[in-house]
C-alpha cells in the first residue's frame, strides 16, 4: 500500500479511555483499592514520603461516610490491596488490621464530610510543596501546568503542630472550600478529586508546579501569566476529568512494574 492509498480513520472509530462505569459496589470498591495502592506506589516511586507521613484517602461506594486509607507506618513503595484499612467517620478501623494514622482521620473524616463530591484526598510531605507553604503563598500562574490550579487553591494560613483533632481538620476543609487544593502552611499540599486517580495526579502536578515556581523565583524575575490567559487555561486543564486522563500513563506504568501490588 502506498501512502497515496492511506485515509484518515474516523475519530468514532479510535481508542480512548475514559473513565469505567460499574455494575455493582463490590466491582467500584475494588476499582478505588486498586487505584489508591497504585497512586500510593506511585508517591512512594516519586518520592514522597517522609517516614510515617502522608496518606491517600478514598470513599467506599456504599459506605460513604467510610474511606479506605493506607496503615500507619507502612512504606508507601510495598503496599498492596490487601493492606488498606477501612476506616469509619469516627477514626474507627472497621476492616483491615493496621492501625490508622490519626492525622489522617483528622484532616480526611473532614474534607470528605466537607466535601461530598470529593472521591479522594492525597497529602503528603513532598520536599517542594513544604518549601513552598513555608513561604505562606499560593502558587503563581508561571506555567501552563500551575494554571490547572489558578483561582482553584487555598491556603490554610496557620500551624499549630501535628493535625490530631477533627476541629483543625474542620479548619483546613474549610480553607479547602470548593477547590481541588488547599496548601497548609509550614506542612504541605493537599488535593482532592472526584476519582483517586484525579486527587492523586493533582498532587504529583501540584508538586512539580511548586518546584518550578522556586526554582524561577530563585533564578530572577517571573514573568506570569496573565489573568484572562490564566482562567482560559484552567478551563482546559484544570477539571477532575482532564486529571483522570494525565494519571492514566502512570498507572500503566506503575501496574506493568510491580504487579505485586493487587495481591
Amino acid at each position: 500500500m502506498s501512502l497515496s492509498d492511506l485515509q484518515p480513520i474516523p475519530t468514532d472509530q479510535l481508542t480512548f479511555r475514559l473513565p469505567q462505569k460499574f455494575e455493582t459496589v463490590e466491582e467500584e470498591r475494588r476499582h478505588r483499592q486498586e487505584r489508591l495502592v497504585a497512586a500510593l506506589r506511585l508517591f512512594g516511586r516519586f518520592g514522597f514520603e517522609e517516614g510515617v507521613a502522608g496518606h491517600i484517602t478514598a470513599r467506599d461506594p456504599e459506605h460513604t461516610d467510610h474511606f479506605w486509607v493506607n496503615p500507619f507506618g507502612m512504606s508507601f513503595k510495598h503496599i498492596k490491596v490487601s493492606d488498606l484499612i477501612l476506616v469509619n467517620h469516627e477514626g474507627q478501623v472497621v476492616e483491615g488490621r493496621y492501625h490508622v494514622n490519626q492525622a489522617a482521620f483528622a484532616i480526611h473524616a473532614m474534607v470528605h464530610q466537607a466535601r461530598p463530591d470529593a472521591v479522594a484526598a492525597a497529602h503528603s510531605h513532598s520536599v517542594y510543596g513544604k518549601a513552598l507553604s513555608s513561604l505562606g503563598a499560593l502558587l503563581e500562574p508561571l506555567t501552563q501546568d500551575a494554571c490547572a490550579f489558578y483561582e482553584d487553591h487555598g491556603l490554610f494560613d496557620d500551624y499549630t503542630g501535628v493535625v490530631v483533632e477533627t476541629e483543625e481538620g474542620r479548619r483546613i476543609a474549610r480553607a479547602l472550600g470548593s477547590c481541588k487544593a488547599v496548601i497548609l502552611r509550614n506542612h504541605g499540599l493537599l488535593t482532592v478529586g472526584d476519582t483517586v486517580d484525579a486527587a492523586a495526579w493533582w498532587f504529583i502536578t501540584m508538586e512539580r508546579s511548586c518546584q518550578a515556581q522556586l526554582l524561577a523565583k530563585a533564578a530572577g524575575p517571573t514573568v506570569p501569566i496573565d489573568h484572562e490567559n490564566a482562567k482560559l487555561t484552567h478551563g482546559q486543564i484544570g477539571n477532575d476529568l482532564v486529571g483522570w486522563i494525565n494519571f492514566q500513563p502512570l498507572y500503566d506504568q506503575i501496574t506493568a512494574a510491580e504487579p505485586d501490588m493487587f495481591g
